[in-house]
């Protein structure tokens, strides 16, 4: 069995694993069940696919989302990795070739949406493949105490139990309290599992909770304060969206909307013209954003409140999965209250279930929406230890990066130095720019995001150490063997250009 660390800097680029990620790796490898718990951005995708690329046959990954497929797959083939995706953005054709080549073996790794599983074609496919693994993403929507119920996800079971051998199954999510981890282990039926929690604080966040006369005004001019820097603003319907959208660009930002009633292609323009840059601000409902795997959002604003602790922590998490500064505001006012509570109850009408049922599910939504507010509407407690607090963990502020703890929040967003210790950490302004440039020309050659080519940090370190040559470039974060083969020569070479000019 290949050695996990050479893996994860032959694909990967990385000379370390983060925190919890080995332990949850191996107790895979081993073949226990595991329940990982793991932020917004601590890697858990990396949790799943070292053991699949350990493991003798195809792994499933079962994932709600379809942009959260594509974009997983679109990174592991930049990887050198064969993935594929089954789900309803694909022709009847398109999953028959890619069923043929699952059958064939040219895949590792499939991401399937849990409503195919109950399809019997694809049934009668894992019946007939070594499956050695399944990854359930997203794991939270298993449970009507979860923020996003989906009665799919509770029919996973029934697949498993139709396989002629059980593989081992791995529950991921970034959100849940007690009560739904136990829901979780329950319902998947997991054996005497492997649970980790890698904790909930994810110290380069900001948070922030605001309540000013004016939304909209409030976020011109936050935005045209930092004008190169990708974020989200998040609306609680879609004609706020819209309109908020709108005004945006009526103000000369490069804003545009997502939304589910928006035409398919529109939506997933949109979406792309955010991943690749070329919009710096996306307004959208809570349909956008899992499973983007964007690391450069630097802020995500809510112009309304959510409904629910879970959906706040799990949307603001989208910012700074880089691990670099950025800022989760709110901007609070009590009209959301009212809004929340509407569409609570209205999310009920349409749905074919047992009335005692779904009243339940209300009620739980409904005090759900007490602790959100207590959050947005308090003032006497440090953000961070109610959002803590929330997930069962113990926290002792101050924390001096939220808007109770520092009232100077000017003072909080100096970058925290989270490279190497070299005797000046100065970095060229000069060469940055030139490779940042240079790494949207890549980018757009290979048809892929420019975070798919290099990480903010990655540049800054190139900017710091200059490498002279590919081994001395294998040293900086996120070169792994297949991106120094791809890339390496270029970077060189734009280094080399910029040291001859001074």
């Amino acid at each position: 069995m290949a050695d996990i660390h050479d893996i994860l800097k032959k694909y990967y680029g990385y000379d370390s694993f983060r925190k919890g990620q080995e332990d949850i790796i191996n107790s895979l490898i081993s073949g226990r069940d595991t329940l990982a718990v793991m932020p917004t951005g601590a890697g858990k995708s990396l949790c799943y696919q070292i053991p699949a690329l350990c493991a003798e046959g195809i792994t499933l990954v079962i994932s709600p989302l379809i942009s959260l497929m594509q974009d997983q797959v679109r990174t592991l083939i930049s990887m050198g990795i064969r993935g594929a995706y089954l789900n309803s953005s694909l022709t009847p054709r398109q999953i028959e070739l890619a069923v043929q080549n699952a059958k064939k073996g040219m895949y590792k790794i499939i991401y399937v949406a849990p409503e195919r599983l109950e399809t019997q074609s694809f049934l009668d496919f894992a019946c007939n493949q070594n499956i050695p693994l399944i990854a359930v993403d997203e794991a939270h929507c298993i449970s009507q105490w979860g923020h996003d119920f989906r009665p799919s996800y509770t029919r996973i079971a029934n697949f498993i139990e139709k396989l002629p051998k059980r593989p081992v199954i791995a529950a991921f999510t970034a959100t849940a309290t007690s009560i739904v981890k136990s829901d979780i282990i329950s319902q998947l039926d997991l054996k005497n599992p492997f649970s980790m929690s890698l904790g909930f604080d994810r110290r380069n966040l900001y948070f922030g909770v605001y309540t000013p006369v004016n939304k909209t005004q409030f976020l011109i001019n936050y935005i045209k304060k930092n004008p190169d820097k990708s974020g989200i603003v998040y609306c609680q319907t879609r004609k706020f969206v819209d309109e908020v959208a709108n005004t945006l660009q009526e103000n000369n930002i490069s804003a545009l909307p997502y939304h589910a009633g928006m035409p398919d292609y529109e939506r997933a323009f949109n979406q792309n013209e955010f991943i690749y840059d070329k919009a710096k601000v996306i307004v959208a409902t809570s349909a956008f954003g899992m499973g983007i795997n964007k690391p450069d959002v630097r802020y995500v604003i809510h112009y309304n409140m959510p409904a629910n602790i879970e959906d706040y922590y799990q949307q603001a998490g989208r910012a700074g999965r880089d691990g670099e500064p950025a800022e989760c505001i709110l901007l609070y006012c009590s009209r959301d209250i009212k809004i929340n509570e509407f569409l609570i109850r209205k999310s009920g009408e349409n749905e074919d279930s047992d009335p005692v049922e779904l009243q339940k599910h209300i009620d739980i939504q409904l005090e759900k929406l007490k602790l959100m507010t207590y959050y947005s509407a308090s003032t006497t407690t440090c953000l961070r230890k109610r959002i803590l607090n929330y997930f069962g963990e113990k926290y002792i502020p101050p924390c001096n990066n939220c808007s109770f703890c520092d009232k100077e929040k000017e003072k909080t967003y100096k970058k925290i130095n989270a490279y190497p210790s070299k005797k000046t950490f100065d970095i060229d302004s000069v060469l940055l720019e030139r490779l940042k440039k240079l790494r949207v020309t890549l980018a757009n050659r290979s048809g892929v995001p420019t975070y798919s080519v290099a990480h903010e940090r990655t540049l800054q370190e190139l900017a710091v150490y200059r490498p002279k040559n590919l081994n001395e470039l294998s040293q900086i974060y996120g070169f792994g063997e297949i991106k120094i083969k791809r890339y390496g020569q270029d970077f060189i070479n734009e280094i080399k250009k910029y040291e001859n000019k001074k």
